[in-house]
């Protein structure tokens, strides 16, 4: 691979017809400016973020009163205050369309589908906004839910925000244990869960889980009919009814919606937990409209009428991110279930028979499918201009396998951000081209740097992501947070009134960036600092390598390297294949970022949202408890990391 090139160019007649380019067209004339391309707009987006985000809000014709102030700041990031003089309702923006045309649609594994138009979800959350009501729920009220990404789902969170209750959910696979230390926390008035699901073409009966939690939470719970029995399931719960119960008494209607302030709360989202009990992060129906319309319409350029498809499940923040297409007029594509059931042609037959404009999915799902050996290219893809991944570092070898084996022809835009901003820092842009594995860059109206220990830039070499000025996504508050003391120890302890995310990184001689990891898992021997991602980016692309991950392992007064590898069926972990990794890795990474030791295992740890623990495998491997193994998807390959003998010498 020629790395001295772009990997993709889009063409002039493609740039000029973006909604960003009318975009940044329309700010140069109304200002005076001369906007003349990316690197100009974002400079002008972070030096007049009033100018830009009130441009924002027209340009993407957010229904609502903006008021006289676009942002008071003059101290404390967390203190700035973006349009306080606004009232606005999420579920109105989200519901500003009204036809028969598809607002959802949704396929679970190939067990079943189906079609939502918009007149459908109008009538569904009319049904749902009346029983709220009647249920006593109102402003600043938690509704929890444990579902599958299901049109079900979007209608009872339109229906929450639209009195402007506050949401929150996770996807029914997590344990009894991982959702009772969210919502526990929330004290919600009102749980909502399914009755079964589909995972790997196998059904998976809730109806134990589902009335431990609803005994323990003890608030009214509604059963939502998808792969089971419902109704024998509310049945045994008291002081529970089926969702078709809850909604009988009420006939659809016209829809009223609450304005509320800029800050109201709309989301709690929840961290990991991989690290203690999941902090409750609370999220603005204002910034997360504002900031989600941003990347939709201009980083993406989503237009009515245009299909979105994410991979996701309800507990990671793309599905919040997924819904918020339906402000852009998208009919939104939602897809449950394992994402190679039956096979791995699964979502890009979805692709092809639902003629997606754009394709989201994790770094992890697409590494998965290139030791598949799945040539998505094979599929019509005609209609798919964009691929979006996140989750973890997209290595540059999976930048190449997209172009070769999915579409030549395609926009595709890594982006990193996360739960805590309940968007990205650094995504694409449709004006310039896409670099093998690099970042696009920062996002417009967000001061994104990276800095060194000492709180200084960094132009060439690794160091901190930051942002130095306040934004309308950042959450509004922790939950039980009073006087703000985690939110600060959060983002703001490392570097005085600037936001630390914990991402290692670096930027480019193209503008671009690099993410190289967590920073809380960067290698550090003989005092250097290494991003794992640079390790797995020559292990993981080796045919016999499924996946890795590597830590830091105490010993003898300094940090050594140590790579744990899941080997292929049938492959041996033999000097000859030790010996060309640490080659490999020497000649492409560096001699620092050699592993002492390589150890195969038969798993490795992974969060529900498939990104590898490597704070919990260090732990196990120098002995230390795991705080919250709720937060694993298969908790039970911790074990296979304690007391291993090649560990100890």
């Amino acid at each position: 691979m020629n790395d001295t090139q772009p990997i993709w160019t889009p063409s002039p007649s493609s740039v000029a017809t973006t909604p960003m380019a009318a975009f940044m067209e329309g700010c140069s004339s109304k200002y005076g400016l001369e906007l003349n391309n990316y690197a100009d707009l974002h400079a002008w987006s972070i030096d007049k973020r009033d100018e830009f985000w009130s441009e924002v809000w027209d340009f993407c014709d957010v229904k609502g009163e903006r008021g006289a102030r676009a942002l008071i700041d003059v101290g404390e990031m967390r203190d700035a205050r973006f349009f306080p003089d606004a009232t606005l309702n999420f579920a109105e923006n989200l519901l500003a369309s009204a036809s028969s045309i598809d607002a959802i649609v949704f396929r679970g594994e190939d067990k079943v589908s189906d079609r939502w138009s918009w007149d459908r979800l109008h009538a569904s959350v009319s049904q749902l906004q009346q029983a709220y009501k009647a249920r006593g729920i109102g402003e600043g009220d938690c509704i929890a839910a444990m579902m599958p990404n299901m049109p079900e789902t979007v209608a009872c969170m339109l229906a929450a925000a639209s009195l402007g209750a506050i949401w929150a959910s996770c996807s029914p696979d997590f344990g009894e244990q991982g959702v009772l230390d969210r919502f526990s926390q929330i004290g919600p008035k009102l749980f909502l869960a399914c009755d079964a699901y589909w995972y790997g073409g196998k059904k998976q009966d809730l109806s134990e889980k589902v009335a431990a939690i609803a005994a323990r939470l003890g608030a009214p719970t509604v059963i939502v009919h998808y792969a089971g029995d419902a109704t024998d399931v509310a049945r045994k719960i008291s002081n529970a009814r089926t969702l078709e119960e809850f909604v009988a008494p009420f006939r659809a209607e016209a829809l009223t919606f609450t304005r509320l302030p800029f800050s109201h709360p709309l989301y709690v989202l929840f961290s990991s937990g991989t690290t203690g009990v999941p902090k409750c992060i609370v999220h603005s129906a204002g910034g997360t409209l504002l900031q989600h319309l941003k990347e939709h319409r201009l980083h993406c350029g989503l237009q009515p009428g245009e299909k979105l498809f994410y991979y996701t499940t309800c507990g990671w923040m793309m599905w919040n991110w997924l819904v918020s297409g339906l402000a852009s007029g998208a009919t939104i594509c939602l897809y449950d279930g394992s994402p190679f059931a039956p096979d791995a042609r699964a979502l890009f037959d979805y692709a092809e028979a639902e003629r997606f404009s754009i394709f989201g999915t994790s770094a992890k799902y697409i590494d998965a499918l290139r030791v598949s050996g799945a040539k998505p290219a094979t599929h019509d893809l005609a209609s798919l201009r964009l691929i979006a991944s996140t989750g973890s570092p997209l290595s540059p070898d999976s930048f190449s396998f997209v172009y070769e084996c999915i579409k030549q022809d395609v926009h595709l835009t890594s982006i990193a951000g996360g739960t805590d901003i309940i968007s990205c820092f650094v995504l694409g842009n449709p004006l310039e081209p896409v670099w093998r594995g690099e970042i696009q860059g920062a996002g417009l109206g967000l001061a994104v740097d990276v800095w060194d220990d000492t709180g200084h830039p960094v132009r060439h070499g690794k160091g901190e992501l930051v942002c130095t000025k306040a934004f309308p996504s950042m959450p509004i508050m922790f939950w039980d947070d009073p006087n703000g003391a985690k939110y600060r120890a959060a983002y703001f302890e490392r570097f005085d009134n600037v936001w630390c995310h914990g991402d290692f990184a670096e930027w480019t001689e193209h503008g671009g960036m690099i993410i190289h990891g967590r920073s809380d898992a960067t290698l550090n021997p003989g005092g250097v600092r290494l991003g794992t991602a640079e390790i797995y980016n020559q292990i993981e692309n080796m045919e016999e390598v499924v996946e890795a991950v590597c830590i830091g392992q105490e010993w003898q007064g300094d940090v050594r390297v140590i790579l744990f590898v899941r080997l292929m069926h049938g492959a041996a972990l033999d000097d000859e294949l030790v010996a060309r990794m640490k080659a490999r890795i020497r000649t492409k990474a560096s001699p620092r970022h050699v592993p002492a030791k390589i150890v195969a295992v038969d798993d490795i740890p992974r969060t529900r949202s498939g990104k590898i623990v490597e704070l919990a495998v260090r732990d196990v491997v120098h002995g230390r408890p795991v705080k919250n193994k709720e937060a694993l998807a298969n908790p039970e390959a911790l074990a296979l990391f304690s007391g291993l003998d090649a560990l100890s010498a």
